[in-house]
């Protein structure tokens, strides 16, 4: 995310947060503050001055989260949102698209690229994801509401390496070393599934493993 001017008032987030408890479960409003949460921590370390974006990122990302599948793809089709065969074998991950797309609609005053894009692949990752798009990825699977093993053990192998010490180099390659983790994790787990896998995380875990490499090979006298 580029530097820019903080565009939201601490009121602005405040009511943005309230909208968005009073739309959705209990259970599902503890895991969205406990990402904004992790996402200041996270933000706190990688680019302080993209810290709003980021917080109204985790505050949309699981906008229609509890949406079931049939529901999930008639808003697919009345937003546009046209669904691969491998789409709709893994409707876990239509909430990213459909929240995403809802945005400029539904929350005018927050849809810019950095949160839009954000919300649309904290699930799956990307390509060339920005730093923004890896900080709410992480945030979303590490935070501290989180008891599922691997989400557990990814959180405690990002903070156990102690990033705060870290030059910023080294901070940004561990980044990306835990979110290649976490790809793993994920990839395993959809294997022992039998489950297809989103092209957009092979891609993902793909252009991360080319420029950790590319990095490596640069180091080489």
């Amino acid at each position: 995310m580029n530097p820019m001017m903080q565009p939201w008032s601490e009121a602005e987030l405040d009511a943005l947060r309230e909208t968005v408890k009073a739309a959705m479960s209990p259970f599902r409003f503890t895991h969205t503050a406990a990402v904004e949460i992790m996402a200041i921590r996270l933000a706190a370390l990688y680019c302080p001055e993209s810290t709003q974006y980021l917080r109204v990122a985790a505050l949309l990302h699981d906008l229609t989260k509890e949406k079931k599948a049939p529901e999930q793809e008639s808003l697919c089709q009345a937003l546009g949102i046209v669904l691969t065969e491998t789409d709709r074998m893994s409707p876990k991950t239509h909430h990213a698209k459909t929240a995403a797309a809802l945005i400029p609609s539904q929350y005018p005053a927050f849809a810019c690229e950095e949160v839009i894009s954000a919300v649309r692949y904290h699930t799956t990752g990307r390509a060339g994801m920005t730093l923004g798009e890896k900080i709410i990825y992480l945030a979303d699977y590490i935070d501290e509401s989180r008891t599922f093993p691997d989400c557990v053990a990814l959180r405690k192998s990002f903070w156990s390496a102690d990033p705060q010490s870290m030059t910023t180099q080294e901070r940004l390659n561990h980044l990306d070393d835990v979110i290649l983790l976490s790809f793993d994790m994920t990839i395993r787990a959809l294997l022992n599934e039998g489950a297809p896998i989103s092209p957009d995380t092979v891609s993902a875990r793909n252009s991360l493993i080319c420029e950790r490499d590319g990095r490596k090979l640069l180091m080489i006298p």
